[in-house]
């Protein structure tokens, strides 16, 4: 399935365990209730996609990278970012 145009898909309670979704498009999918534990999902696009979230993305899949995730941010800024808040909340009650 990779490379695959799953775009508006419906792939709600379907098992993905370990698929090959490289490159595939699964933006504004229903993925409501998937089951993507070691998927690899290296370059895909999530965005929009129904059902998923960076966060259960990044617990779930073998790999992210280059993907779009359903928030629209490329993997690797999603995490910079996430480093960055947890970063500024560290250093909140230090006066």
């Amino acid at each position: 399935m990779a490379e695959s145009n799953l775009r508006n898909a419906n792939l709600r309670n379907t098992l993905l365990i370990a698929a090959d979704l490289r490159g595939a498009d699964l933006s504004k999918a229903d993925l409501r209730d998937a089951v993507l534990s070691e998927a690899d999902l290296s370059g895909a696009l999530l965005s929009e996609a129904i059902g998923v979230t960076n966060e259960g993305l990044e617990k779930d899949a073998k790999s992210l990278e280059g993907a779009t995730m359903p928030n629209g941010q490329k993997y690797e800024d999603w995490l910079k970012d996430g480093e960055r808040h947890k970063e500024d909340g560290e250093n909140d009650g230090s006066s």
